[in-house]
């Protein structure tokens, strides 16, 4: 080896490179792949899998799965939690392990989340052809199970030879580290240029910085944002995840103190204010509270911050009713910027807020308006109230009255982990946020099976902070796997079990749209054939403890109660199981949701839900 030069394998030499990235933002620098999970297998074992070895913990830390998909849901709640300046990279071998990460990949690049994926692929040289889980393509030589995740990837590039590792590895990186571009990355790698022996410069391995930029709103984009905002009468902001993810939100508190506008939030923008500042409405759209939603139809002006503007954020276009209502939306992303024919304001959030502050000095709403949302905001805290109440501490808990003896378990910078079912509406509706960080809502992809794995992700970035994933009984059995990855790692993960006896979300959708709850009850079979039977004696909670958790059964609020308290204090993995009463209690949705119903049918159900969907679907609005 020449002074100049380093031999290593293409493996040995991405290792390295991955070590020294960091990236910068407002001073602070971090790691900006701060791991690599893995799963070894033919495809990796002898390439990335040697080189971890070889480099050892200090200069890259492993992590081991149990399942890929769930590897990634890790990564991305590690970099949610660290506000995507600092990721974690997954490893896999060829076949089904490469193709298990393409729902992670979706997820992390639908939620603007930086992942590095690095999945075993065919031998370049073909010299071995076909190899074990190889894909064959009769007139594509050079496609593999790795290309299903070209249009998951925000950048995706097949390592051929290893000098081509190097422009590679630099966009790589530069994706990963800009908030305006972030999403899944993958480096797919053939297993013999994996193994492969180059003498690379000393330089590809010196320690490189990514600043992460807090863009300014240009300056014709600002003046047009201000006049916009002077001259309405009902403006109501619409907080996003960019907000967090910009560490904007001591500058939107700055902001709404000034000028008295209200805030609603979406699903990854929920904690951006406290829940009892006087402005905070809570979530908005179909998930929404009544006076977030009620504003929303009446707002002549909305301004989105670091959202992207869902069809459950818009009630699938049917909620900002105001006809002269017009969009403000101040964003990374020209993309997102632009969204419903906003006037843009493209720019860092916190940057754009900052700006917008000194361009308003002296600006206020009218002090009916801010009465009257304060007004609704007391009203919502009623319904709040009666939702988390046990009148009964003997009774069996509904799922509302466990969310409320979880707010009252939790401390501010506790933080709970949910993705899917009938959990979200609910925290969405009610969960009383404390502090940023708190509330964490995987809804871009809505993953079942999200909610372990994140916790796992959320706890290596914020060692000591409580960690509450929230899981029904149809996410856990999607994906209990990584159970045994927080017993492994002493991790004090801890775990609310609900146990509904089926898809109890999917099941109301179901109901409400004709499809009279189908297929989504976890029941036998009766003697016609349907799931009608008596609810499957599965136990969950023996399953959890045989994964290594400890577990502790609630049949009653007070048992739910003190079972809550005792895991918080725990320092070991611990599952609190309950059975919930299926009685719905949560508050009805404020906004709908468009869900196309059949337009012919011969079943009753289905006829009068069409009808419904008919009368609903004409509210919805183009606003151009």
């Amino acid at each position: 080896m020449s002074a100049r030069t380093r031999r290593l394998t293409t493996a040995q030499a991405l290792v390295r490179f991955l070590s020294a990235q960091y990236t910068e933002r407002d001073g602070v620098r971090r790691r900006l792949i701060a791991g690599t999970w893995g799963i070894f297998g033919h495809g990796n074992v002898a390439g990335v899998g040697q080189a971890l070895l070889e480099a050892g913990e200090d200069v890259m830390p492993f992590h081991q799965g149990r399942n890929e998909q769930s590897m990634v849901h890790a990564a991305v709640g590690y970099a949610r939690q660290l506000n995507r300046l600092s990721a974690q990279a997954v490893t896999t071998s060829i076949g089904p392990g490469a193709t298990n990460l393409v729902t992670g990949a979706a997820l992390a690049t639908i939620n603007r989340l930086p992942v590095l994926l690095l999945p075993g692929d065919y031998f370049a040289t073909h010299s071995a052809d076909p190899l074990l889980q190889q894909l064959e393509h009769p007139v594509e030589a050079d496609v593999s199970v790795n290309d299903t995740l070209r249009p998951v990837s925000r950048y995706f590039d097949r390592i051929t030879r290893p000098e081509a590792l190097i422009p590679s590895a630099l966009q790589a990186m530069r994706v990963l580290a800009d908030p305006a571009e972030t999403g899944a990355v993958t480096l797919a790698l053939p297993q013999d240029v994996q193994a492969e022996a180059y003498d690379w410069p000393e330089e590809f391995f010196a320690e490189r910085v990514w600043y992460v930029r807090r863009p300014a709103p240009d300056p014709v984009e600002l003046t047009a944002a201000v006049e916009a905002i002077r001259s309405a009468k009902r403006p109501l902001i619409v907080a996003g995840g960019g907000v967090h993810h910009s560490e904007a939100e001591s500058a939107l508190k700055a902001f709404v103190d000034a000028t008295g506008i209200p805030v609603a939030s979406t699903q990854a923008g929920k904690g951006s204010l406290r829940h009892d500042h006087p402005a905070d409405l809570g979530g908005i759209g179909h998930t929404g509270t009544a006076v977030s939603d009620d504003l929303a139809r009446t707002a002549d002006l909305v301004i989105g911050v670091g959202t992207r503007y869902t069809d459950f954020t818009t009630a699938s276009g049917t909620l900002f009713q105001n006809p002269d209502v017009r969009f403000l939306n101040l964003n990374i992303t020209g993309f997102d910027a632009h969204k419903l024919a906003a006037r843009t304001l493209v720019s860092d959030a916190r940057s754009g807020l900052e700006r917008l502050l000194e361009a308003l000095s002296g600006h206020r709403v009218s002090e009916a308006y801010e009465a009257g949302y304060r007004a609704g905001k007391e009203r919502w805290n009623e319904v709040v109230e009666a939702a988390y109440r046990a009148g009964d501490e003997s009774a069996v808990p509904t799922q509302t009255q466990v969310l409320g003896a979880l707010d009252a378990a939790v401390g501010d910078d506790d933080v709970v982990i949910n993705a899917a079912g009938s959990l979200p509406g609910d925290l969405h509706k009610l969960w009383r946020s404390r502090s940023p960080r708190q509330y964490h809502l995987e809804y871009g992809y809505s993953c079942m099976g999200y909610e372990i794995p994140a916790g796992i992700g959320v706890q290596q970035a914020a060692p000591g902070t409580p960690v509450w994933a929230l899981v029904g009984d149809g996410t856990y059995l999607m994906m209990p796997t990584e159970i045994v990855t927080a017993v492994q790692e002493g991790l004090p993960l801890n775990v609310v079990l609900i146990q509904n006896h089926g898809y109890a979300s999917i099941g109301g959708l179901s109901e409400e749209t004709g499809g009279e709850r189908f297929g989504t009850a976890y029941r036998f079979r009766a003697a016609d054939g349907t799931f009608t039977g008596a609810p499957l004696p599965v136990d969950l909670a023996a399953n959890a403890a045989s994964l290594g958790m400890d577990v502790l059964r609630a049949k009653t609020v007070r048992e739910l109660r003190e079972a809550l308290a005792t895991a918080r204090a725990s320092n070991r993995p611990t599952c609190v199981y309950v059975e919930t009463d299926p009685a719905p209690t949560a508050p009805p949705a404020e906004a709908w949701w468009d869900v196309p119903v059949a337009e012919t049918a011969s079943r009753e159900a289905a006829v009068e839900a069409r009808e419904r969907y008919d009368r609903q679907v004409a509210g919805r609005r183009r606003h151009l």
